[in-house]
């Protein structure tokens, strides 16, 4: 990968560790991701190490070889072909993916040229935060625990419902007293498995009443939040193995 073109949601102080965390490691999911790219027609950024870039598509995808539709006019052309390789970037939904192509050779054809190259070995997925959501499972009780807003020195413990990059949803029991939209309460612990555990400063936003299966009555309290830098990883992590989770559930 090119030293100068770590994505944003990395801190490159955290060194190799911090990769290993995006990395699509099973061969066949990173396939799967390809397809995906091919399939939706999704637009491909690829940039040479001097900068220049051009915007493609993947015409094919095999175990072996990607083959992209280039336009042989484009300006960066053959200055990708003279480094012979290039930082690959592309969306899918809410996910980032970027990739290496190395080996890019130009192959022409009676109606249309592409542009081919080894099939990355790697790939890095990131969730884009402000829209990636989390639905939490009740039963590995992932809880938020506040302080109480009628009781000082006391704390509320509330299950999260949900959770993004930009915040969370709490369950507030008709029991608990009522949290007040536009209240900030810092300095609340969020809990969401045995090895994700920051504070948080929590933005009380809205809430709306909950009906259904749920026993007992309560309200969602949807909740912005704001987080300091190692906070920001820890829970960047904890999203991306969860979407990952539910990829390779989708895949089996």
């Amino acid at each position: 990968m090119f030293a100068d073109t770590r994505p944003a949601e990395l801190d490159p102080l955290d060194g190799a560790n911090a990769w290993s965390e995006f990395r699509v490691g099973n061969p066949r999911e990173r396939l799967a991701l390809l397809r995906q790219l091919r399939d939706a027609g999704a637009t491909i950024v690829v940039t040479g190490p001097d900068g220049s870039s051009l915007n493609t598509t993947l015409w094919s995808v095999d175990d072996a070889v990607l083959a992209l539709a280039v336009d042989t006019g484009a300006a960066a052309l053959q200055k990708l072909l003279d480094h012979d390789d290039a930082l690959a970037v592309a969306y899918i939904e809410a996910v980032k993916l970027q990739f290496d192509l190395r080996g890019l050779v130009l192959v022409r054809g009676t109606h249309a040229s592409v542009l081919q190259c080894a099939t990355p070995s790697e790939i890095y997925r990131f969730q884009r935060r402000q829209h990636y959501r989390v639905r939490t499972d009740e039963s590995q009780g992932p809880v938020a625990c506040l302080p109480h807003p009628m009781r000082p020195g006391a704390q509320m413990l509330l299950r999260v419902l949900d959770v993004s990059g930009g915040g969370c949803a709490l369950w507030l029991p008709e029991a608990q007293p009522l949290l007040l939209p536009g209240s900030e309460l810092p300095g609340t612990a969020i809990t969401l498995d045995a090895e994700t555990h920051f504070e948080a400063t929590l933005l009380l936003q809205h809430l709306s009443v909950l009906g259904g299966r749920r026993p007992g009555r309560g309200v969602r309290v949807g909740c912005g939040w704001r987080l300091e830098p190692a906070a920001e990883r820890s829970l960047q992590r904890w999203i991306d193995r969860a979407q990952k989770r539910r990829r390779l559930f989708v895949l089996d």
